[in-house]
């Protein structure tokens, strides 16, 4: 495509004519400004720079199964300033014996000029020409990359695009089966595009839009076409808050961090009650439940380890604890098994189990308290004997833990998720696999 014109300092002008071929009624919308215009009659292209309208090319006219998505004289609203449809091509590019097909549509505003809008499977782009010459950036790596306005644009692909459908006016004598070298650099959400034909370059900038942005900017009716894919200036859902969240499970994980340390530094951490007992063999019936000697759980609400341990050996006893609260008769149930077996096989010694066993009551408000405790063996069992041990406020880390787990897990699903993202963005370029980002970038 050609650089704009400069501003107009006219004022707008439409004009009617006839097509020197057919003699079909055209109309100019951008009189002075285009530089050829399609004959809806007849497709013939017409030189609009010319009073008789000179024919540039002719060709049998095509009825395209591909219409423009926005019709031709449809205004709009793009960046706050009204612009008209006055022109729409389909440029095609093949790749392994697959044509691939987009659109773009000239909008025209007489006093800014000329803008563009492109369509792929549903993703748009606003577009206009550069305002200046980007420059090539070196030593980075080894894939090319554009410096413009002091963003660095990474190179996606190039291709040969040719034009196989026109309608309207165009600011370039535009011809069909003309065809130029494109390429595209991407820095989401935006797409810096170099065209090269016969002795002229263009640079242009587009800026991604959702189908419904530009449904609501024309009025168009019904829905814009869902989106197929991820398109190469897309910008992710997930990457532009990558760092952030980092940063924030970074802050939470210290902050946690810091709470594990203050609570393990302050933590009373102290022994209210041990004794050991016996479990004996013989009647099962002759052992029956029991309970402890009261104990004070001073201080402010905190927990309560109950701690068993055992030296059994190929053996195993069942507790069903109860911590109980002698003046409120509120209880915490809860149970541990402590098992321990050992022995020799073909792969030397082996042991199974533990010698003790941990519960940890959480909240447990100050006062005096008792355990009830009913111990289960198997029967004629030899005599077991077995310690409970009962702390007060001891340091958790379990809980620490799982709040540690509960914080990473979104920043590593939204990393998964953005990586997927731009995976899937890569897999369409010159280099389908995925870039590694690179400082500068």
């Amino acid at each position: 495509m050609s650089p704009l014109p400069p501003h107009p300092g006219s004022k707008p002008q439409v004009s009617g004519l006839n097509c020197p071929k057919c003699g079909g009624s055209i109309t100019l919308r951008a009189l002075g400004q285009a530089s050829s215009v399609v004959c809806p009659g007849c497709g013939s292209i017409l030189d609009a720079k010319s009073p008789t309208l000179n024919i540039i090319q002719t060709f049998q006219r095509i009825v395209s199964s591909d219409p423009p998505l926005i019709p031709l004289s449809t205004r709009g609203k793009v960046r706050g300033t009204d612009y008209e449809v006055i022109g729409f091509e389909r440029r095609t590019i093949t790749a392994e014996m697959v044509d691939y097909h987009w659109h773009e549509y000239v909008l025209f505003n007489p006093y800014k000029g000329f803008r563009y809008l492109a369509e792929y499977q549903g993703h748009w782009n606003d577009i206009s020409i550069c305002k200046e010459l980007p420059v090539a950036v070196s030593g980075l790596s080894t894939t090319a990359r554009m410096n413009y306005l002091g963003e660095i644009y990474r190179h996606f692909q190039s291709a040969n695009a040719k034009t196989d459908f026109v309608l309207g006016e165009f600011p370039w004598q535009v011809r069909m089966g003309e065809q130029a070298n494109v390429t595209d650099y991407v820095h989401p959400p935006r797409v810096l595009s170099q065209e090269q034909t016969a002795g002229e370059e263009t640079w242009s900038v587009g800026e991604y839009l959702s189908g419904r942005d530009v449904w609501k900017a024309f009025n168009l009716p019904g829905n814009a076409p869902a989106a197929a894919g991820v398109y190469e200036n897309e910008p992710s859902p997930f990457g532009g808050n990558l760092k952030t969240v980092w940063k924030r499970f970074a802050a939470l994980a210290c902050g946690l961090l810091a709470m594990m340390i203050g609570f393990n530094i302050f933590a009373m951490n102290s022994s209210v009650f041990q004794r050991t007992y016996q479990f004996s063999g013989g009647d099962p019936r002759a052992e029956a439940s029991f309970v402890t000697n009261t104990f004070a759980l001073g201080g402010r609400a905190s927990n309560v380890e109950v701690k068993t341990s055992s030296q059994l050996q190929n053996n195993w006893i069942y507790l069903n604890y109860a911590l109980i609260n002698e003046e409120t008769g509120e209880a915490w149930d809860f149970a541990r098994e402590i098992s321990f077996y050992s022995g020799y096989d073909s792969d030397g010694s082996w042991t199974e189990g533990s010698h003790e066993a941990t519960v940890v009551v959480p909240s447990v408000p100050a006062g005096q308290y008792y355990l009830r405790i009913e111990p289960e063996a198997d029967a004629g069992h030899s005599p077991i004997n077995y310690t409970v041990e009962v702390r007060r406020d001891v340091p958790v880390s379990s809980f620490y833990g799982i709040g540690f787990l509960a914080l990473l897990a979104p920043a590593i699903l939204l990393t998964w998720r953005s990586v997927s993202f731009e995976k899937s963005r890569w897999s369409e370029s010159d280099h389908p696999i995925f870039p590694r980002l690179t400082e500068g970038d």
